[in-house]
């Protein structure tokens, strides 16, 4: 999927701490070779290509899932979090790697290939099916797969019989139960790149997951602008409100693509739509020369109290 994946755990014998952290890699490569938009032959790059085509094209067990969660919140957000966004992802990509702008054109073209209502989906018997509307598009399911790899990789822990671990993948971590003798995993989380951040936290997790999207170390500066690589799908452009979101909530998935429809959404209907969803939220913002700092009332730690703060 395009980044590094983690794992620590703790089991009983050498053996039984080898034979599930296999278990659990063997099954995050199966979710890359379904999910993986880096993958040429991968189930979902295969569904890309018959976009436009009139074809339903069934759909296995897992991106089904994927998909039915994300046309769910796609419809939930009002097109803030969308996985039809990968035409308009791939410009960003060239835009940042040549720094330069994408003409208007392009960007109008990226945004005519995408949409969440471009993708049909219905059941057929006990399976899914999917069926993708306009030719050109690309499906690009980088704000959950992630995530739903790392909750299926953990469900293979726990069947293995481990009950203490730390799985994380870029951005995102799911967690066990706490390493033996404490309240749980320490975590580090609120690290903004500028000098006027408020301070980092230290949280104390188990039995969650946690996601962070934001501009810190994928962005590019063009035109004397900087633009982060969330591309708010309404738009067709990447964000330029400098910021980082942190989500706590059950699942690893839904904590995943939060992070980036709130994100998208922003510190006015962004907390509410990941109280919607049953999660806890931590935005930091910094859109033009003021720090500022939002989370909802069940976030661990207390705010920093900056005079835009918003609670």
């Amino acid at each position: 999927m395009g980044l590094p994946f983690r794992l620590v755990l703790y089991a009983t014998t050498p053996a039984l701490a080898t034979n599930a952290a296999e278990a659990a890699w063997s099954r995050i490569s199966e979710l890359n070779g379904i999910l993986s938009d880096y993958e040429p032959e991968s189930e979902l790059s295969r569904l890309s290509r018959t976009s436009g085509s009139g074809t339903w094209v069934p759909l296995g067990h897992d991106l089904s899932r994927v998909l039915i969660a994300a046309n769910t919140l796609s419809r939930d957000s009002n097109g803030a979090f969308d996985v039809t966004v990968g035409p308009e992802v791939a410009l960003w990509k060239r835009a940042r790697r040549q720094r330069e702008l994408p003409s208007k054109t392009a960007i109008n073209e990226a945004r005519r290939l995408s949409g969440w209502t471009l993708v049909e989906l219905r059941q057929n018997g006990g399976s899914h099916e999917a069926l993708l509307v306009k030719s050109g598009m690309r499906l690009d399911l980088g704000a959950i797969a992630k995530g739903y790899a790392l909750d299926e990789a953990a469900l293979v822990l726990r069947q293995q019989g481990i009950q203490r671990f730390l799985l994380s993948g870029g951005g995102d971590m799911v967690m066990g139960d706490p390493p033996p003798g404490q309240i749980g995993w320490r975590i580090e989380a609120g690290v903004f790149d500028t000098p006027e951040a408020p301070t980092r936290r230290f949280l104390h997790l188990a039995k969650t997951a946690l996601a962070t999207s934001g501009d810190s170390f994928q962005r590019a500066e063009i035109g004397g602008i900087r633009y982060s690589h969330i591309v708010d799908p309404r738009k067709g452009i990447g964000m330029t409100d400098h910021s980082l979101v942190t989500v706590i909530c059950p699942s690893a998935m839904l904590a995943d693509a939060l992070s980036t429809a709130v994100s998208v959404l922003g510190p006015t209907d962004g907390p509410d739509f990941a109280a919607h969803h049953g999660a806890e939220v931590w935005i930091i913002r910094k859109p033009a020369s003021t720090v500022e700092e939002t989370q909802s009332a069940g976030f661990p730690g207390e705010p920093t109290p900056f005079p835009n703060q918003r609670r």
